[in-house]
């Protein structure tokens, strides 16, 4: 039996090493807290697919984070001035909720609604 090339070595490295971080767990990017395999995530469009972010960057987040993201901000909010993670987690409202978040076991998701204030707030936009 000969000896394998080195494309086949090269091949079988990235294999093993793609295998390998099959199961290590994401990390996200909002609250830096491990996704594990078992847990609600989703791909967070960093500018808002109506916004003309279709094509553009993704980060997978907790469910519970990705849905605090769209409890608090509209589609505007988040292509104009919140269009990557660092802006995110410099806002003060978002932060409240990552330091919660923080506390909670890396599994861990809970319903997230939006405020009466932030509807009410929404509504009226939608009207003037």
């Amino acid at each position: 039996m000969g000896r394998p090339s080195q494309r086949r070595i090269e091949a079988a490295i990235a294999a093993a090493e793609a295998a390998a971080a099959r199961l290590v767990p994401d990390i996200c990017p909002l609250c830096r807290r491990p996704i594990p395999h078992q847990a609600k995530s989703s791909r967070h469009h960093l500018v808002p697919r109506l916004k003309g972010g279709t094509h553009l960057g993704t980060v997978r987040l907790h469910q519970i984070c990705h849905s605090a993201i769209h409890a608090r901000f509209s589609e505007t909010e988040l292509a104009g001035t919140l269009s990557d993670v660092v802006a995110l987690r410099s806002d003060p409202e978002l932060a409240a909720f990552i330091a919660w978040v923080r506390t909670k076991p890396p599994s861990f998701h809970a319903p997230t609604r939006m405020t009466q204030q932030r509807r009410e707030q929404r509504a009226n936009a939608r009207f003037s």
